[in-house]
């Protein structure tokens, strides 16, 4: 726990994670990045996903997403991020019921999908400075 996400009162341990990306929304292919309303990642992001655009990974969206791991890091000012996939049938079929099972998944985005937080994992971790971070809620 980095901190309290009611009051996003950050632990002193906080400041050691740059990022936090999360895939979370089933097998389909990564189609961008959702930047929980943090522009000034906006170019870097752009800059991580340039190789990829020809895959169709291209979008960078201000919007935030709710629902999945990434928000408690949010809450709590640590650039948390939820990577924006194709839907397939996760939310509508298979999500948490009996056909959410290994034989549904798409093995083959599943490996771009690899790719692409690979370099985005490295990436982050290569920069001189840290992701930016939002305003820290007083």
């Amino acid at each position: 726990h980095y901190g309290d996400p009611a009051t996003g009162k950050r632990k002193p341990e906080a400041e050691n994670v740059t990022a936090y990306y999360n895939l979370d929304n089933g097998s389909g292919r990564i189609r961008g990045i959702y930047l929980q309303g943090n522009e000034a990642v906006r170019p870097i992001f752009e800059s991580y996903l340039k190789p990829f655009n020809y895959l169709g990974a291209d979008t960078v969206s201000v919007l935030n997403t709710t629902g999945t791991d990434h928000m408690v890091f949010d809450a709590v000012g640590i650039p948390g991020f939820q990577f924006i996939q194709d839907p397939l049938d996760y939310e509508s079929r298979v999500h948490h019921s009996n056909l959410d099972v290994f034989e549904a998944l798409q093995e083959d985005d599943l490996k771009i999908n690899a790719v692409i937080i690979a370099s985005f994992a490295y990436q982050t971790a290569m920069r001189d400075e840290k992701i930016p971070r939002k305003p820290v809620r007083e």
